[in-house]
């Protein structure tokens, strides 16, 4: 036989006296918990005191380990001290020691030991004596109110000694969520709710003696009737509105009860946000086919699964629209309360093409009964792009290819002339010259950008036409010269010819340029453009000379000859970028004439009052305004029903209405009691209106002000 289940037992026995001797301990303690306190206080202890008992059973239990048995078992003399023996390997042991093992066992099998503890009879019944000591004490107790439904917060009743006055000695209140929460109902003996707007809730009240009749009485003067069911007063009404309420009855109760409080518990509307795309309105690709839609719907209380997502359609342009709706329904994924909803709209299905706009708003509602709540998302436009929209975008994007080259700047122009001269001799002079010619290009756009503050619009101005000797291929024109770098270049391209001269020719007759030139507006004539005063002009004019000369230069492979030049045109450009203003050309204003006869006169005939008119107080806003006053002194008069009604029309003038409510009802009750009247004039102070401030005060003026002001007065003190 194993010496286990001696264990086993030894174990069992003493659990077993643990928790008779402590579990009649530990209802006493509930049931003084109970008479003392409430419901939920009794229950509480009653648990605390039984995982006590667990607990030191469980911890007796486990000091009777191996070595205990060990122990027990060699005190009995015919088991000579060898029941270690029995818990040692088989292979650990020598033959003579494997032969006094099997000789413990067999004594074991014969007659096992007692190893149990001996019931301790005294001990338990000391147990059972303290417990009902408790519970005779805990049933003498006079038993106090179990909840505030019967605490006495208000003064005594007129007759309290009358020995027919009930008295309120049980309550219960059942609350039940309406279904679509998915709350579970409870109950208890708090009188004081709070819970979802639309829940149930079930009165359940005892008097000693029974009264008459008894009611239920809310703040704004409504009445619940209690019916009577055998020894229990019961009623029952759906919360819609927060209020306090008392529990009266006819006789009146022996103590006055307090109001207690009805809080709601608003079932917030669904909220919808917009997951994709990010912004409301999206302009389409070109050949874009299908647009992805996604939004997530949230609820306290939960979504309810189908959505429905209108998409609205309009086709063509000018008053020559088409509009066109489509109700889409959508299910949603996740939890009740995030719920996700997507959708791809494909817009060859929907027949848009280019200019077309598609407008789409998700609706969704939550799951309140009877009225279900419903939000809707913002609306969300993809616009298609119209075929000059496409054409346009293709070729900004060609442009925006090369837009790089427009912002070269003089200083990098410079700085690859130097670069390349370095590496005159480690180049052949055919890439010398290219390279050259490329940066000659670049000082060519830069001299052209800044040539349009001058009103430059091409490269160069009208030419003349062709002599009779000539052949027209070949022919020079009259504005055209051979200079120093050897370039042709038009009269006006913003730089000086020296000593050239031009001839001004006859127009020819069908020639376009010379049509234009005789009666169209021309912007090429630098002396057009007002954009710049003409000091500043001229020193872009010579900024322009110096880019000439260098860009010559540059172009014959000469960036040597380049840099002096280069390096006055980044001289003038900076004296051009530090100009102090430009100007634009005047036009014309339209200013009121002036009526000389009233000048210097001081008649303010006609003029209107500039005097600040400070708004009146509207006279229903001085409700508060007297209560609180009035409440301040101990004999002052508070008109209760219009204050009342003041907090009815404007409920949100405090973060709790329900506060101010039950202050007014206190000093309702007890007009001359003084910490109520406080309490009442506390709460009003949130809803008083603040006073407008005084004018600010003007800062005290700096050292300059000073001076300013004292010049001001000097010649008064001269006078």
């Amino acid at each position: 036989m194993s010496a286990h289940p001696l264990l086993q037992r030894a174990r069992r026995r003493v659990l077993a006296i643990t928790l008779i001797a402590g579990i009649p301990i530990a209802i006493a303690f509930a049931l003084l918990a109970f008479r003392i306190s409430t419901f939920d206080v009794a229950t509480l202890t009653l648990t605390i005191t039984l995982l006590i008992v667990a607990g030191v059973a469980m911890w007796r239990a486990r000091r009777l380990d191996t070595p205990w048995l060990i122990a027990r078992i060699n005190e009995h003399r015919r088991f000579e001290d060898s029941a270690d023996l029995l818990f040692s390997a088989n292979d650990t042991l020598n033959p003579l020691q494997q032969r006094q093992r099997r000789h413990v066992e067999q004594r074991l099998r014969d007659a096992p030991p007692e190893l149990r503890q001996p019931w301790p009879w005294k001990q338990l019944l000391l147990c059972f004596t303290i417990a009902a000591m408790i519970a005779a004490g805990a049933l003498g107790w006079p038993r106090k109110a179990t909840d505030t439904s019967v605490r006495n917060d208000a003064a005594r009743s007129a007759a309290p000694d009358s020995p027919d006055a009930p008295a309120l000695r049980a309550a219960r209140l059942q609350v039940t969520p309406p279904a679509y929460t998915g709350q579970a109902a409870s109950a208890g003996e708090k009188l004081d709710v709070r819970a979802v707007q639309g829940s149930r809730l079930q009165w359940q009240l005892q008097f000693t003696p029974q009264p008459q009749r008894a009611w239920l009485q809310f703040h704004d003067g409504r009445r619940l009737p209690l019916q009577r069911d055998g020894a229990h007063w019961r009623a029952a009404e759906s919360l819609q509105r927060p209020g306090l309420y008392r529990i009266v009855s006819e006789p009146a109760l022996a103590e006055a009860g307090r109001a207690y409080r009805l809080d709601v518990i608003a079932d917030r509307p669904p909220q919808v946000k917009v997951l994709e795309p990010a912004q409301t309105l999206n302009q389409a690709a070109p050949n874009q086919r299908h647009w992805q839609l996604r939004f997530e719907a949230t609820d306290d209380f939960g979504i309810n699964p189908n959505a429905t997502l209108d998409i609205t359609t309009a086709k063509g342009s000018g008053e020559n629209i088409e509009f066109q709706q489509r109700q889409v329904t959508l299910g949603g994924s996740g939890p009740a309360t995030a719920r996700r909803f997507a959708y791809r709209a494909d817009l060859s299905a929907l027949g848009v093409g280019p200019g077309d706009e598609v407008v789409a708003r998700l609706s969704v509602r939550d799951n309140r009964n009877p009225q279900p709540q419903e939000a809707r998302s913002a609306s969300l436009i993809l616009r298609l792009p119209s075929a000059q929209e496409v054409q346009t975008s293709e070729l900004e994007g060609a442009i925006k290819k090369v837009l790089p080259a427009y912002f070269r700047s003089q200083r990098q122009i410079i700085i690859d002339a130097e670069a390349l001269q370095k590496q005159r001799g480690t180049l052949d002079s055919d890439t010398f010259i290219k390279r050259a010619d490329a940066i000659g290009v670049d000082q060519r756009i830069l001299r052209l950008r800044y040539g349009q503050f001058l009103g430059e619009e091409a490269e160069g101005g009208a030419k003349a036409p062709p002599t009779g000797d000539l052949p027209t291929s070949d022919a020079p024109t009259a504005d055209a010269h051979d200079d120093d770098h050897g370039d042709t270049h038009a009269q006006d391209d913003g730089h000086d010819h020296g000593g050239s001269t031009s001839t001004e020719s006859a127009p020819v007759f069908g020639s376009a340029t010379d049509v234009l030139s005789e009666y169209g507006h021309t912007h090429d004539h630098a002396e057009a453009a007002t954009l710049l005063d003409p000091q500043t002009r001229a020193i872009l004019k010579a900024a322009l000379d110096q880019m000439w000369q260098s860009e010559g230069h540059l172009r014959q492979g000469h960036p040597d000859l380049a840099l002096p030049y280069a390096y006055k045109a980044l001289g003038f450009i900076k004296q051009v970028q530090q100009a102090e203003r430009i100007y634009l050309a005047r036009v014309g204003s339209a200013l009121p004439p002036i009526d000389m006869a009233r000048r210097m006169t001081g008649k303010r005939d006609g003029l209107g009052s500039r005097g600040l008119q400070l708004a009146t107080r509207p006279a229903s806003d001085r409700i508060v305004a007297d209560a609180w006053q009035a409440l301040a002194q101990a004999d002052g008069k508070v008109d209760l029903d219009a204050l009342s009604r003041w907090l009815d029309a404007h409920p949100n003038a405090w973060p709790d209405p329900l506060d101010v409510i039950a202050a007014i009802d206190e000093v309702r009750q007890q007009p001359d009691c003084q910490p109520c009247r406080l309490r009442l004039r506390e709460q009003l102070w949130p809803a008083l209106q603040r006073p407008l401030g005084p004018p600010a005060r003007r800062s005290a003026p700096d050292a300059a002000g000073r001076r300013y002001l004292d010049a001001l007065a000097a010649p008064q003190e001269r006078t």
